[in-house]
């Protein structure tokens, strides 16, 4: 059965940290219908004034964020002492679990391309340990299809696997196809499954997809996505829905409104972070 769009949400252009400029998607107000990806920021500039002023010190708590840069370079530091930086092709992959503080700057660069997702933590995994991963670029397996190719982010395509984080699972792609294209993925019915237009317009059946748009899809064993008369980049992002109550408050996500009052105590109190790592000095 062919997966169908059942829900599509086009992006707003917004500002965050010191003043970035980026495309809303997905936020608070889309939490069940996306589960269990629960924000999706859009970066898509050539002007470094819209972005360099970047992302400061910050604290997360009960999420992953996974940011994907196409183009553009993101410089990561964070309370477990990691100083790193990603640039065109490669990924930071962050579990915030008990509780982390990171800043992100943003240096120019020709064009800044690319998205962060939040991922949702399952309830008993919300307090696990912080971890941070860079994927490298030559980590990144890029498959050719017909009229185009996957770079896979992370989890599997057929007998293809990329990396795997410790909690959710999340297959994600980042599919490029040529103009006047379709590609077919199989997928596991149960799965929750979306797809961002980054570059370009598509269609999944009868349905336009604009750019910048996230589409929720339907169950199904099969998706088919087809491209118009110009090239196209379309996130694929499949992981488990989790069925779970979702408290909010900025930067932290937990189950209950107790939980987020205790976090911001945490914070205010300086036990938020629960292995205190000073970082390294050069």
């Amino acid at each position: 059965m062919d997966r169908e769009v059942i829900k599509k949400v086009q992006g707003f252009r917004t500002k965050d940290g010191a003043g970035v400029s980026l495309v809303r998607v997905l936020g608070n107000q889309t939490v069940e219908d996306f589960d269990p990806i629960l924000m999706l920021d859009s970066f898509d500039s050539i002007n470094p004034d819209e972005y360099t002023a970047g992302f400061p010190m910050h604290p997360h708590r009960g999420i992953e964020t996974v940011s994907y840069l196409s183009k553009g370079k993101m410089v990561h530091k964070d309370t477990l002492g990691n100083e790193d930086g990603i640039s065109d092709g490669e990924v930071q992959w962050m579990n915030s679990g008990s509780g982390i503080e990171h800043e992100e700057m943003v240096p120019a660069a020709d064009r800044l391309l690319g998205v962060q997702l939040w991922l949702n933590l399952p309830q008993k995994e919300k307090m696990s340990k912080p971890t941070y991963t860079k994927i490298h670029k030559d980590e990144i397996e890029e498959i050719d299809i017909e009229g185009g190719k996957i770079r896979l982010i992370s989890g599997s395509y057929k007998d293809h696997n990329g990396f795997k984080g410790e909690h959710l699972p999340l297959d994600y792609y980042d599919i490029h196809l040529e103009p006047n294209r379709e590609f077919t993925i199989e997928t596991d019915n149960d799965k929750s499954v979306m797809i961002f237009t980054l570059v370009g317009d598509v269609y999944v059946g009868d349905e336009h997809i604009e750019e910048k748009t996230a589409a929720k899809l339907s169950e199904g064993d099969k998706l088919t996505i087809k491209n118009g008369d110009n090239n196209a980049q379309v996130l694929f992002i499949s992981s488990n829905k989790l069925n779970e109550d979702v408290a909010w408050a900025g930067p932290i996500v937990m189950n209950t409104s107790k939980e987020i009052r205790q976090a911001y105590e945490d914070l205010r109190n300086g036990t938020f972070i629960k292995e205190k790592i000073e970082f390294n000095a050069d």
